[in-house]
This record gives structure tokens, sequence and C-alpha cells, in this order.
């Protein structure tokens, strides 16, 4: 995660090991449910762009969640940077990443994680000053075992690795020197968000939380 080039202090990407991708349909559900992933102990939010719903429901999130870092993902237009901005946004997360993106970003003065999959990407955006990068489509793109190739030669740079996600590939990817957390919706399945059960939402972030302490019950890389 950056801010006009330089990670700022307490970043997003520290405050829990799974950043939870949250795709909002209807926004009076944004507010319970993000209370939910944070009393489960994940407080930073990523809503996806996804809906018109999106956008009403990070400004929700921000103004009515005591402990939510509420993000905007699958940011792709500066349009929609400044959108997310001004609907009070704590950070901003893209799929990838281009100049006239990256200028946008870095213009709103928010952390934002710029997406990355290839090494070539990883060197451009470090070359700008970046050092927190969101991996994407993690599985599909090499995985873990990609991402701990290029913790010798860009021993520098943290991850986090987002699509595809599964509770036993992120104990792999945690495992990492150079994964901070990852990025997944396992927490938030269809049929409990659909039901209202945050409840259940709350129990699954819970698990999801202490990931990292106890990953060496994962998969090996």
């Amino acid at each position: 995660m950056t801010t006009r080039g330089e990670a700022p202090p307490g970043s997003p990407l520290d405050l829990a090991p799974v950043v939870p991708v949250v795709i909002v349909d209807d926004v009076a559900a944004a507010v319970p449910l993000a209370r939910a992933l944070v009393a489960g102990g994940l407080p930073a939010v990523e809503v996806t762009l996804r809906t018109e719903a999106a956008l009403g429901a990070i400004e929700r999130i921000a103004a009515e969640v005591e402990g939510a870092h509420v993000g905007a993902g699958t940011v792709l237009t500066p349009g929609q940077a400044k959108a997310a901005a001004a609907a009070g946004a704590n950070f901003l997360v893209t799929p990838g990443c281009t100049d006239t993106l990256f200028a946008a970003l870095r213009d709103t003065g928010l952390a934002f994680l710029p997406g990355t999959a290839t090494v070539s990407e990883v060197l451009r955006l470090r070359e700008l000053g970046v050092r927190e990068m969101k991996f994407f489509p993690a599985e599909a793109a090499g995985g873990a075992p990609y991402l701990k190739s290029l913790a010798s030669p860009v021993p520098d740079v943290r991850f986090c690795p987002t699509g595809g996600i599964t509770p036993d590939r992120a104990r792999a990817y945690l495992a990492l020197p150079n994964v901070a957390c990852v990025g997944g919706s396992w927490m938030l399945p269809a049929d409990a968000v659909a039901a209202r059960d945050w409840h259940r939402v709350e129990a699954l972030a819970r698990e999801a939380a202490h990931l990292r302490d106890n990953q060496a019950g994962g998969t090996p890389v």
C-alpha cells in the first residue's frame, strides 16, 4: 500500500492477515456486513466497484462502522478513484495499473495498492516508489510458488495476493516473507449474505483472522 509513493504508517495491509473482498448489491446490508467483519478481526474491508451500490456502501461504512478501514477495489479509471475518495474510502485497490491510473491514484492522496501479475510490472511500480502491491489474479498467475520466487530478487516489495484464494491456499501465501496479507471472499458465502446471517460471517471472519497463527497446518508451497 502506498501514499504518494511511500507506504504510510499503519498500512491497511498490516491490520489483519486477510482483507475481505466484498461485493455489495444492497447498501442496506453494507453496515451490518462490515460490522461483522470488524468484530471478527478483519478491519480492512475492500468494497469492489462492481455494483451500483458500491459507492453508497463505502460511504455508509466509512461513516457508521467504528474500527473499519474501508477501501475501494476494482478501481479501473481516474473517475472511479476520485469518486471512491469522495465517498470516504481509506484506500484504493486496482487489478492492474497504467500511467494514467497511477497518476489518479497518487493524486487522491489516499493509500493505494496497484495490481501486478508480472515481474516487469513489479519493477515498473517499484521504480515509481511503490513497495506494496496487489498480486492478481493470484492463483491463475502462478500462485504462492511464483511469489516465493520473487522474494529473493525483489526483497523490498510486499504483496497482497488476491484471486481464487481459499483458506488452505491462504496459509501457503501467508508463510511467505513477501506476503503481507491475502485478499479473499470465502468468509462471505452468498447464502449467508442473502440470509443476513451476520453471526456466521463474523465466525468465518474470526477464523480468517487467525490463519497466520495456524499456518503450520497449511499446504506447503
